[in-house]
């Protein structure tokens, strides 16, 4: 793609930073002049991606509520935040466990709404009209076999987006989200290499392929720019036309 934004003398925070998705974005901001604080579990993946990009690396698990309030604390407001943490787990509804339904809740939702508010209340204190995105996922908005934790905190992530549009939108912070299918990172790759069980997730997808990383990325930097201006509190589809029905 030969898509180009601005960002220079912005502040960004990318959560979700050590791979895949999240790693591309931060990396994208950092080429197109933002300052990134880029945070992540993987510490060695993150001082790798410092090197290639000049991201500001923050080792944490946002699952870890105590960790993530006193690492917020101190930091600056931003002007962007894009949350793309995210996990999993793959369990039938029948064999559904509490345990597994608070893990991806945790990730998926409360960090998300949390990272999302503090953010949110420092650029409102220091009057930054700002943009937070949130990777949200087609699972959100389509019923998908054995996903039932991971439709459900993306679904309230949505829910989420939608209140924070509502809220923070007086202070001119726009929010929304990102609901891709399938994305093709090195770990979505191996997991859709079997071609019995692409075939049957691809026959749903009218343009007939999964997404390329850049793919997603365009349009999470398309609603972080002031080309978005007027767009906020979308569930915005990047999948293909999935989600039709």
């Amino acid at each position: 793609m030969t898509l180009t934004y601005d960002f220079s003398g912005k502040r960004a925070l990318v959560t979700g930073a050590s791979s895949g998705i999240g790693r591309a974005v931060a990396a994208q901001l950092a080429h197109s002049g933002a300052q990134v604080t880029a945070v992540g579990r993987n510490a060695d993946a993150l001082e790798a991606l410092q090197a290639e990009s000049g991201c500001s690396p923050l080792a944490l698990d946002v699952a870890d509520v105590t960790a993530l309030e006193k690492a917020l604390a101190p930091l600056p407001a931003f002007d962007l935040v894009v949350n793309c943490a995210g996990t999993t787990r793959i369990e039938r509804a029948i064999d559904l466990q509490a345990g597994s339904f608070d893990a991806v809740m945790a990730v998926n939702a409360r960090a998300a709404a949390l990272v999302a508010a503090r953010c949110g209340r420092a650029m409102i204190a220091a009057g930054v009209h700002g943009s937070i995105v949130n990777v949200s996922s087609q699972a959100s908005l389509v019923a998908l076999d054995a996903h039932l934790c991971y439709s459900a905190s993306k679904a309230a992530m949505d829910a989420v987006t939608r209140a924070l549009c509502l809220e923070f939108g007086p202070h001119g912070i726009r929010v929304n989200s990102v609901n891709p299918t399938v994305t093709l990172t090195p770990m979505a790759e191996q997991a859709w290499s079997d071609p019995a069980k692409s075939a049957a997730a691809l026959k749903n997808i009218p343009l007939g392929r999964f997404a390329q990383v850049d793919e997603v990325v365009a349009p999470i930097l398309f609603l972080l720019s002031d080309g978005a201006a007027m767009v906020s509190g979308v569930a915005l589809p990047v999948d293909g036309g999935y989600t039709i029905a």
